[in-house]
């Protein structure tokens, strides 16, 4: 009763019933016309909110038999206009979700989660914390809600931005791992720093402009440590044959290859 009265609360309420909020988010988006696409057949919304430019988090296969699951998050310029376009898809949360699904030959649900307001361009906001801290408290709950609806624990993949608030979020999230790739850093200097059990995981390619930001953090401005340095202590993920900076879940490349691996449970060496 409060999924049909309430659609747009019981959709977002973490802890909530995976199918219950499915439910109630196909009635809060079929109430806006700009996401119409969202209320397809077949898609599963457990998240939803079209204020400002919008958030969403949609479900790649079922979250309840899954022996694993993964939850993407992801950097600039993503949102609920955005998170599943056919530009760049392996950019987007969307394209990065399926990619990872279908590289485990289906043995993953995986969730493309666009729950946070991300930076727009390579601006102060991108520099900045502010928009990671709120993130990283929305994924807290995100995650630490998946658990308590009965879903094992995610491995989180964390792109770029996304990986400023997984590091911020990562002593509170429920995860078993923390793979980030593209990172500015992680607004931690170390591993230990990030006081979580999860094993946490870095991949960086040759040829991503990542690499030109400065890794430093001073009177707020920059992200800290590369993740991907041998002193951060992270362990590393191969990324070879990725390229550039929205690359990492193309098909056939090391990293999709090493990522599926993690997804499911499994060593990369």
């Amino acid at each position: 009763e409060l999924a049909q009265r309430h659609p747009s609360v019981v959709g977002n309420l973490d802890g909530a019933p995976v199918q219950l909020r499915y439910r109630a988010n196909r009635l809060a988006v079929q109430k806006d016309p700009r996401y119409a696409r969202l209320a397809e057949p077949g898609r599963q919304i457990i998240a939803f909110d079209p204020r400002g430019r919008g958030t969403v988090a949609e479900v790649y296969g079922d979250l309840l038999t899954a022996r694993h699951v993964s939850v993407v998050v992801p950097g600039s310029d993503i949102d609920a206009g955005t998170y599943d376009r056919e530009r760049d898809p392996y950019g987007t949360p969307a394209g990065m979700a399926t990619s990872l699904r279908a590289a485990t030959g289906g043995r993953t649900a995986v969730v493309a989660w666009a729950g946070y307001t991300t930076p727009v361009g390579v601006g102060l906001d991108a520099a900045t914390g502010e928009l990671a801290e709120a993130g990283a408290a929305r994924l807290a709950r995100f995650t630490t809600g998946l658990t308590a609806a009965g879903v094992g624990t995610p491995a989180l993949f964390c792109h770029s931005y996304g990986s400023v608030v997984c590091g911020l979020a990562a002593h509170e999230a429920a995860a078993s791992d923390i793979v980030v790739f593209g990172s500015p850093g992680m607004r931690a200097g170390s591993v230990a720093a990030l006081r979580t059990d999860a094993r946490v995981w870095a991949a960086k390619d040759p040829s991503d402009w990542i690499s030109k930001v400065p890794n430093v953090e001073f009177l707020g401005l920059g992200h800290g440590p590369d993740p991907a340095a041998e002193g951060f202590g992270a362990r590393r993920v191969p990324a070879r044959t990725a390229h550039g900076h929205t690359g990492y879940f193309a098909p056939g490349t090391d990293s999709l290859r090493a990522f599926a691996t993690i997804a499911t449970g499994g060593d990369v060496r």
